[in-house]
Formats: structure tokens, sequence, C-alpha cells
């Protein structure tokens, strides 16, 4: 049997395991493992044993579990929770201004964090009922946690770019410093459209009452600046050193959440609970995406060996006769085509192996590339009928809010990252500039 039979079968049998239902990294593993047995013998044994040696030698891997150990600190310790109190009183007399509010906390979870996951959690549970209540469109604000959310994955520290950077061996330096504008842009995109929308029709974000207002005195919104702006110094902190020279990656995560767990302790909310809450879902996570790594290295490995990345480069560019940007377009639909039965990672995973290397061979910018994948996917999670960020929204939002109202929420904010994503396809120096400049000095 010739190698590109070889190829598909390996890719439909992970596909029927996926389809079953079984965890990403155990199908892809298993599927990897028993296709290098079967081709090379006992020798294929290497393959698994080689991949991970290559990510516990991988020094930048240290920054996943610090990460998400400070996005975890500052979100149980209830942290998070008066930086929202400080956009609600800040931008509340604002048509559409908790909402604004929102999509900046949103920012700062996804700067904390680097998941959209955590993101989702925190805006469902204490943006999205205060917003209800305040009266603000349902099907708008429903729009507005699920693409906050998303920006998770793409503003730095984003644990999906780390998982990139090691499958396409590039520098999470530059992945992070690369998702940098194009997150603030999509960001500022959401924003320009809630107030324009709110503009339009002012009952879809009404402001708070003035009686209201005038109860809040200027000393209580001091305090409550005072403390919302904990979580933005520990990033500013944490980046500035980083971006400055004084510290490394590794270090500036460390910086991070040791910062993290100060706060937490100094402002009293250090307790058993919180501890144990962080340090499980950490574990859990960071264990999670160190398996997906581990299988995805060696999916690849056996995919490098059968030759099949040079089978699809010969397939577009020799027999279809397809341009550069062409191929490029359409690995993006593809991605966007996956994303509805797939989540993020899996889909990474899968494709990673033939789509990188293509993507290099055709002259592109790996880093450059990691960001249009990135964004593909923040669509992909919205993308009805199972975009990854629908379900987390159904089950955890309101009675109220169907899934009709969910599916009808996303599509202008979908519109608005295709927008950001033909942006940097036509202007790379959006996500090139800072790395560029950082990492040129």
């Amino acid at each position: 049997m010739s190698e590109s039979p070889i190829a598909l079968l390996m890719f439909s049998s992970m596909m029927l395991l996926l389809l079953t239902g079984k965890r990403v990294f155990g199908a892809i593993g298993f599927v990897a493992a028993a296709a290098a047995l079967l081709l090379w013998g006992d020798g294929g044994v290497e393959l698994p044993f080689s991949a991970a040696m290559k990510l516990m030698k991988w020094y930048p891997l240290l920054t996943l579990p610090l990460f998400v150990f400070m996005g975890y600190m500052l979100s149980e310790s209830g942290i998070a929770e008066d930086l929202y109190r400080m956009f609600h009183v800040w931008m509340g007399p604002l048509h559409g201004g908790l909402a604004i509010g929102t999509i900046l906390l949103m920012v700062v979870i996804s700067a904390m964090n680097g998941l959209s996951v955590a993101g989702m959690a925190i805006g469902a549970s204490i943006a999205l009922p205060e917003l209800l209540r305040r009266g603000y469109d349902k099907i708008m604000v429903t729009g507005v946690i699920q693409a906050g959310s998303a920006l998770g994955i793409l503003i730095p520290p984003s644990v999906v770019l780390v998982l990139y950077g090691m499958i396409a061996r590039q520098p999470v330096g530059q992945l992070w410093l690369a998702g940098v504008f194009p997150g603030l842009l999509m960001a500022g995109l959401f924003i320009l459209y809630i107030v324009i929308r709110c503009w339009i029709k002012p009952s879809m974000g009404p402001a708070l009452p003035a009686e209201e207002r005038a109860q809040i005195s200027l000393g209580d919104k001091v305090r409550l600046l005072r403390a919302g702006l904990i979580p933005l110094f520990i990033f500013f902190a944490m980046t500035g050193l980083f971006v400055l020279g004084y510290t490394s990656l590794v270090e500036s995560s460390a910086v991070g959440a040791v910062s993290a767990l100060l706060a937490a302790l100094v402002k009293g909310r250090l307790n058993r609970r919180v501890m144990e809450d962080t340090l499980r879902k950490t574990l859990v996570i960071t264990c999670m995406f160190m398996w997906i790594i581990l299988a995805a290295l060696c999916f690849g490995a056996v995919f490098d060996g059968l030759g099949a990345v040079k089978a699809i480069e010969d397939l577009f560019v020799g027999s279809l006769g397809l341009g550069p940007w062409e191929i490029l377009i359409l690995m993006q639909l593809s991605f966007i085509l996956m994303g509805m039965f797939l989540d993020d990672t899996a889909m990474l995973v899968i494709v990673a192996p033939l789509y990188i290397p293509l993507v290099g061979s055709l002259g592109f910018d790996l880093v450059w590339y990691g960001v249009l994948y990135t964004i593909t996917c923040q669509m992909a999670y919205m993308t009805p009928p199972f975009g990854y960020n629908l379900f987390l929204m159904r089950a955890m939002a309101p009675p109220e809010i169907s899934l009709r109202d969910i599916y009808a929420s996303v599509t202008p904010f979908v519109l608005v990252m295709a927008l950001t994503l033909v942006l940097v396809m036509v202007f790379p120096q959006i996500a090139l500039w800072l790395p560029q400049l950082h990492y040129g000095r």
C-alpha cells in the first residue's frame, strides 16, 4: 500500500474515533502509535517515546501551568468580580456601557487566563445576570458574552498559541506578541458594533438611571477603581517586564502567578477552598494540554515519515494548480467547517501535520499563520450548529435564553471576526509588527 492510502486511512480512523466520543488525545495518540507499529514494527515504539522526551525538554511549556494558575487564582478569589464592578460603575452611564464594560472585562480575563472557558464562565455567571436585570437586549448580550470569551485564545497569554507553537516549532513569545494587536483590534470592533447598535436603538442597552448613579459617591468610585486595577496592574507588570527585556517568557509567567497569589493573600481572600480549587483546575487543564501535545507530536511524526505532507502539496499546487492565497483560504474554510463539530485543540492536532508544513512551503510566515488559525478558531467556536461556545453558553445561560436566541446572537460578532481575519490577512503587519519590533532589537 502506498503512502497516500495509509495517510487517508489514519485520518479517517482518527475521525471515526472522535465521532464515537473518545477523548481527543486518546484517539489521536492511539491511531499514531498503532500506525507506527504496523508500518515499522518494534522500532515504531520510538516515535511516542521520542515525542514525550521532546515535550519534556521544551522549556517554554512551563508557562502553561503558571499562566493557568494565575487566571484561576484571580477568578476563584473574586478579584475578577471586582474588575467587573469597576466597569459596571464607570461605564454604566453610557448607552450600552455595561456591554462595553463586559467586553473590556473579557479582554482582561483573556489576558489573565488564556482560555475561552474561563471567560465564558465569568461572563455568564457575573455579567449576564446583571445585563439582563438592567433591561439589555438578551440576544445582543448573549452574543457579547460569547464573543468576549472567544478573545481568550488570541490575546496573550493564549494557551492555544502555546499548543500551536509546540506543533509548528515557532517561538511562543513571538506568537503571543503577534496576537496582541489583532486581539485588541477585534475587541475594539466589538465595542464599535455595540456603540452603533445602541445608538440606533438605545432601548437595547439602557444607561444606569440617574438616581442610581447619584447614590454612588466619588469615594465609592475611587475604591472600586483601586480594587479593579489590581488585575490590570498584575498583567501590565508581567508583560511589561517581558517586553522591556527584564524577564524571559517563563520568568514573566512566574511573576504573574506569584503576583496573583500575593494579591489574593493581601485582600484576605486566600483560603483553603480557593487554593484547592485553583490547583485542581490548573492541574486538569495542564495535563489535558500536555497529553494533546504529546499525541499531536506522535501523529505528526508518523505523517512526516509517510510523506503525506508532500502528497498534499503536490495535490494542491500540482494537480489542482491553485495559488498560495487560494490554498490558504481553503485551509481557513476547512477550519470553520471542522469547528462546527470539534474544538480548537482537536482541529489543530488533526490538520497541523498537513497544513503547517504546507503553509511554510508556500512562503507564508508561520507566526502570522498562527494568528490566522486562532481567529478562524474563534469564528468556528461560534458557528452553528455545533460551535463549542454555543453549547457552553446554553449550559450556563438562564432559562429565558433559548438555543434559538443563542444562535441568533452570534451572527454580527462572527461577521466582526471575519472582518478582523480579512484585515490581518491583507495587512500582515497588524500581527507581525510587535514581534518584529521586540525580537529585532
